[in-house]
């Protein structure tokens, strides 16, 4: 029989073997479980991302805003009027809470006294200001956490299903008794993927966790600069 080549050249493109993916979609119930998990840690960390980034650049605008009308400002009360057009900024619910106890506090005083415009304890509106300080922190940093958790366990995670595909593997050749590809090719297509989405789901959200403490860092750093600045205004005019 004569050589063909465009014969020869067919048949090797019969004898390709499945991709990865083929493989692993044939895979067992575990390999689904493991990749599902990963899969749905990684969309709900994505979102997490995104909804964070937005809120802490829609912060970041509007803090820009409160601090050019806070220091123009001649009154507290042209400054609260400016700031419900704010909300966004950490900036705003701080110096709500100061200005609350400040008018609390003159309004004890004067009601107590008859005096002026005088508030009785610095100390107290230190503390109130702290307060605002940790629960406008807490409200920026919410999701931040599950990050770090996806971050931390995804690659674990992933590896339980390396090892369990890798378990397959052996116990697809103990059965079949061959170590030919096309008997570990199951097992090794699950320990392959799962390692995949493990480390695929793990990266961005350290990446994401660590840009969002960075700059988390950096709005407490401005929180604490305000309060400083509040106090200050507040022991010059109110004292």
């Amino acid at each position: 029989m004569p050589f063909q080549p465009a014969l020869l050249i067919a048949q090797i493109g019969q004898a390709e073997p499945p991709s990865l993916i083929e493989v692993f979609l044939q895979a067992g119930p575990s390999a689904w479980i493991v990749a599902g998990i990963l899969i749905g840690m990684s969309f709900v960390s994505w979102g997490i991302a995104l909804a964070k980034w937005n809120q802490m650049r829609r912060a970041e605008r509007a803090s820009a805003e409160f601090l050019e009308a806070f220091r123009g400002s001649q009154r507290f009360s042209e400054v609260g009027a400016a700031a419900k057009q704010l909300a966004a900024s950490p900036l705003v619910g701080l110096f709500q809470a100061g200005y609350a106890e400040i008018d609390s506090q003159i309004k004890i005083n004067r009601g107590s006294e008859g005096s002026d415009y005088r508030i009785r304890s610095l100390e107290s509106l230190e503390r109130t200001l702290r307060r605002a300080v940790g629960s406008e922190l807490r409200q920026l940093s919410k999701g931040t956490t599950f990050l770090a958790t996806v971050a931390a366990a995804a690659p674990f995670i992933g590896l339980f299903g390396t090892v369990w595909g890798i378990m397959v593997a052996f116990q697809d050749i103990g059965v079949s008794g061959s170590t030919s590809l096309v008997a570990v090719a199951p097992g090794i297509a699950e320990a392959l993927i799962n390692t995949a989405l493990g480390l695929g789901a793990a990266i961005p959200a350290l990446l994401a966790y660590n840009y969002f403490a960075s700059r988390l860092r950096q709005v407490r750093a401005e929180l604490d600069d305000f309060t400083l600045e509040l106090m200050n205004l507040a022991e010059r005019n109110f004292t």
